[in-house]
């Protein structure tokens, strides 16, 4: 497993970056499951090509890059995903009544019309 340490003022991310409402998200969802962590990976999907996963699950898996967001937050990138994510900010905002988190993914060429999937150069 690879550690990074979260800095918000980092420019050369090597996996993602979590904004500080995204963060505040994912500390809310951990509360009723002390320990565990959020995991991001990838699957195959939809028209374009591929789907973002998050999971909350009891442990990193091997070859997962870990990234301390927060004292009481800890995500993990799936091996699968580093290379189709790399320097990702993932945020999450307030649309009317719903909130929703935005992968703001530079790598990204194309995407489906209904934002199911993407791909990536």
């Amino acid at each position: 497993m690879q550690v990074e340490t979260f800095t918000p003022d980092t420019l050369n991310v090597t996996a993602v970056r979590l904004t500080t409402t995204a963060i505040g998200h994912f500390e809310a969802k951990l509360t009723n499951s002390p320990g565990h962590v959020v995991r991001l990976s990838i699957k195959t999907s939809g028209c374009t090509g591929y789907a973002y996963v998050l999971d909350i699950v009891e442990q990193a898996l091997e070859g997962d890059t870990l990234i301390k967001a927060s004292e009481k937050l800890i995500f993990c990138v799936a091996p699968n995903a580093v290379n189709l994510v790399r320097n990702t900010e993932i945020d999450y905002v307030k649309e009317g009544l719903n909130g929703v988190l935005k992968f703001n993914n530079p790598n990204i060429v194309a995407e489906c019309g209904c934002g199911e999937s993407f791909n990536v150069s």
